[in-house]
């Protein structure tokens, strides 16, 4: 006679197994790269020749050289979340898996690699989503994930974003160069720009760049050009013997604190690109010294308002100027509130996380050469003997970016200079 229990009341829930406690999503992945690491070792220990190196491994299971690589760069992983980030996806692992299967090693260790690689599956079908989002939560803790994931979602962002605009340039690079004023209190800025293979991408689409400041309680902006005339015409800005032959022809508007130059010549396609060059001279534009207690910060920035394969921004400064400062880099989004003013404090949320930085050049010209912009060397020497300036007194300090986000800004800040007591 068979037992059998009574029904449930109507409405009442019976409890079933208390689940355990979910782990963090940081100890699964550790796990998990714990799994791999210990389970493809023992695989690959059996195969002939896996010591040899990627080309003689992918001979011996029959894959391309590709995945080979790859997969030994995982195995030399110490950390086992390097391991995950390192790894292939679990397809291509079942693929060496199945052929070392027929290279002789035992059963018991393809076991032990297959529940690693099906507990490395689930971890990014099930408990992340998609091998994107595992990269993208890796990046906050592999300094090497983090540089490959900033690095790829810059590049489609760029893409889009010159698709989208219709125009794109190889690099994007400015300079600023602070000199101190003859009057002592005061410090000249000169910005040179210089856009490198701009050009059109479809027909049509307007090609401008714009130069702008933000200066507390300044009057009118004056820019004016290498042989001091004001940047009111069509080519009073451009550097002529450093941008295309023939120059490409501009036009120039000012609004205010914004100088805007608008490309003004049709072509498209990368047989119409040109490099354009130019340069506007800020005499007195900032103070030399401000007290430490107002809490502002001297700064220059570099907004990226054209989609570019790489940018430089340079800050060059006289020996003389903010002394034993470094400057310290800010990124942000201007994208919604438009160009930060770094000593605005209500800025800082717009900041971007990003792993840029900046890179101390030295002393002299001879130090400021470039890969990405022609007789960048010779230009900027040629704006500093036009102006009278020592190009050798200058200190560089550079910021690169590879793909640098269409719609950010890129801030050097410096702490300002105590005015100078009574003698």
């Amino acid at each position: 006679m068979s037992k059998t229990s009574p029904p449930d009341p109507v409405g009442v829930q019976v409890p079933g197994p208390v689940p355990r406690p979910l782990e963090s999503i940081e100890v699964r992945i550790t796990q998990a790269g714990d799994a791999l690491l210990k389970g493809l070792t023992g695989v690959l220990d059996r195969v002939p020749g896996s010591d040899a190196g990627p080309q003689k491994l992918a001979g011996q299971l029959g894959v391309d050289k590709v995945l080979a690589s790859r997969l030994l760069k995982a195995l030399r992983s110490s950390d086992p979340m390097a391991m995950v980030h390192r790894t292939p996806g679990p397809e291509p692992l079942r693929r060496v898996l199945a052929a070392s299967k027929k290279l002789g090693v035992p059963p018991e260790l393809l076991a032990d690699a297959h529940a690693a690689v099906d507990r490395f599956e689930e971890l990014i079908r099930t408990d992340i989503g998609d091998r994107s989002a595992l990269e993208a939560i890796l990046s906050a803790w592999v300094p090497e994930a983090r540089r490959e994931f900033e690095l790829r979602r810059k590049q489609a962002a760029y893409r889009a974003m010159s698709q989208l605009k219709g125009v794109e340039a190889g690099v994007y690079a400015e300079a600023a160069i602070f000199w101190p004023t003859g009057d002592g209190v005061h410090i000249d800025v000169v910005w040179i720009k210089a856009v490198i293979g701009l050009h059109r991408l479809r027909p049509g689409v307007p090609v401008h760049f714009t130069s702008q400041r933000r200066i507390e309680g300044a009057d009118g902006r004056r820019p004016r050009n290498l042989a001091g005339d004001p940047v009111d015409s069509v080519r009073g800005a451009v550097v002529e013997a450093f941008s295309s032959d023939p120059v490409p022809r501009l036009k120039t508007q000012i609004a205010g604190e914004t100088t805007h130059y608008l490309l003004d010549q049709p072509g498209f396609g990368s047989g119409s690109a040109v490099d354009l060059v130019t340069c506007e001279v800020n005499r007195s534009e900032i103070p030399r010294y401000v007290p430490v207690a107002r809490g502002r910060r001297a700064w220059a920035g570099s907004d990226i308002n054209i989609p570019a394969r790489s940018s430089q921004f340079d800050l060059l400064i006289h020996e003389d100027l903010y002394p034993g400062e470094h400057p310290e880099l800010r990124v942000y989004d201007t994208t919604i509130r438009g160009q930060a003013d770094v000593n605005d404090p209500t800025r800082d949320i717009d900041q971007l996380d990003l792993l840029e930085s900046v890179n101390p050049l030295g002393l002299g010209i001879r130090r400021f050469g470039s890969s990405g912009v022609p007789r960048y060397r010779a230009l900027i020497a040629h704006a500093c003997d036009t102006l009278g300036y020592d190009g050798e007194r200058l200190r560089g300090y550079r910021t690169v970016s590879e793909y640098p986000i269409y719609g950010s800004q890129f801030a050097m800040t410096l702490r300002t200079t105590e005015p100078p007591g009574p003698a």
